[in-house]
């Protein structure tokens, strides 16, 4: 009912956030949904079922990441010059949704596997940076947590709901895997038919210039713009995968397969939980000192992972400080970043952001991979920790003074 009235109007919904960031999480939710029924699981799957070493899960798990950044620029650079953000990200949600066709026909095959693995995160690598600049543009800029935090609180709700859907199919359909798939696939498109119906374009007239390649150049060469991508590229460098995080833990307290998929449930519960409000927090004291606290409660998970807590309390509280982490760092970075980056850019700054993260992020998952085969887990984890600490001094000395 509150979606309907999107095209009818342009009022403020919770606290001066616009219906269209609330349409725009919509979609984020949905999509969420579909998503998390197919990776819950994945983890377990490659390392378990294929009986992947550490040092290639860690490969596998980098390039799913990783491998979209040169798409992310794509994007978020085809998106500004043609003024037309919905439509990238419309056109990358439906290359995910696609890709959720594309698992029924790949079977065991792992290439075949990887290839529609990819298509899926190429498909997210194009939506991502239009969709943020799409909530800076619909925003006041003293806003910007609270929306990114009830954008990222409604996109949890999906995480949280994807790994039970799943299980609620498998269990609906013996255990039929391609039950699940045809079911994200169709949960996916629906995500497609929401953002057309109810998001609302930012057509800002286009520049008597068009946005040209040089742009990202010119971006980099302003002080404040390259500061949070250095800042960016190095917090992405200090965090490792979720799989690692959950398969260290599952295999440490010796978790049942089934409880695996809920781990990753009960991170989406917190993050959903603490997104929105902490977005808000970072508007009243900061969002440095909020997004730096999210990574001491990463750094806090490395630690824990082989410290003197065990049984059910290390997994809650491992659990817990997970969400901690994402609700503090995922959103408010991208609201931190908002009002250094000129609108006709916007979507094309975000995108350079972002790029530089997943670029890290694919660095760290293979390092922590090696680290893990040759070194052990516990040798892994503590450099894990040592990395969140160097990189919240070098974070703080570069964005500290700004802030």
């Amino acid at each position: 009912m509150y979606l309907s009235t999107i095209s009818r109007t342009k009022t403020t919904g919770w606290k001066g956030v616009s219906a269209n960031v609330f349409a725009l999480g919509a979609v984020s939710l949905v999509t969420d949904v579909s998503s998390e029924m197919v990776t819950a699981v994945l983890p377990l799957y490659l390392v378990v079922g294929l009986q992947l070493s550490p040092a290639a899960y860690g490969v596998i798990d980098g390039v799913y990441t990783g491998a979209t950044t040169l798409l992310r620029l794509v994007g978020g650079y085809l998106a500004d010059r043609a003024g037309k953000r919905k439509a990238v990200a419309g056109f990358g949600y439906a290359m995910s949704a696609v890709a959720k066709i594309g698992l029924l026909l790949a079977g065991t095959s792992t290439a075949a596997l990887g290839a529609v693995i990819t298509l899926d995160r190429a498909g997210k690598g194009l939506r991502t940076a239009p969709r943020d600049a799409l909530i800076t543009l619909s925003t006041p800029a003293g806003d910007l947590g609270r929306a990114f935090g009830v954008h990222r609180a409604m996109d949890g709700i999906g995480a949280f709901a994807g790994p039970l859907v799943a299980l609620a199919v498998l269990a609906a359909a013996g255990e039929s895997f391609d039950s699940v798939f045809m079911t994200s696939f169709c949960v996916a498109a629906l995500g497609v038919v929401i953002l057309v119906l109810f998001v609302r374009d930012h057509r800002a007239p286009l520049p008597a210039e068009p946005v040209r390649v040089r742009a990202i150049g010119g971006l980099w060469r302003d002080g404040g713009v390259r500061r949070v991508v250095l800042a960016a590229s190095l917090l992405g460098l200090a965090t490792v995968g979720d799989g690692f995080v959950y398969l260290l833990l599952q295999k440490r307290e010796g978790l049942a397969i089934g409880w695996f998929p809920l781990l990753a449930v009960g991170t989406s519960l917190v993050y959903l939980l603490l997104a929105a409000p902490l977005g808000a927090l970072a508007d009243r004291v900061g969002r440095l000192p909020v997004m730096l606290g999210g990574y001491v409660a990463l750094g806090a998970v490395y630690l824990l992972l082989f410290g003197p807590l065990g049984g059910w309390p290390l997994v809650v509280v491992v659990v817990a400080l997970y969400g901690v982490f994402y609700a503090a760092t995922d959103g408010v970075l991208m609201a931190l970043a908002g009002p250094l980056l000129p609108e006709r850019l916007r979507t094309t700054g975000i995108a350079l952001i972002q790029s530089g993260q997943a670029l890290a992020y694919l660095g760290s998952s293979v390092l922590f991979g090696l680290a893990w085969q040759f070194w052990g887990p516990e040798a892994a984890t503590r450099l894990a920790a040592a990395g969140v600490a160097l990189t919240l001094a070098a974070t703080v000395a570069l964005l500290g003074r700004r802030s």
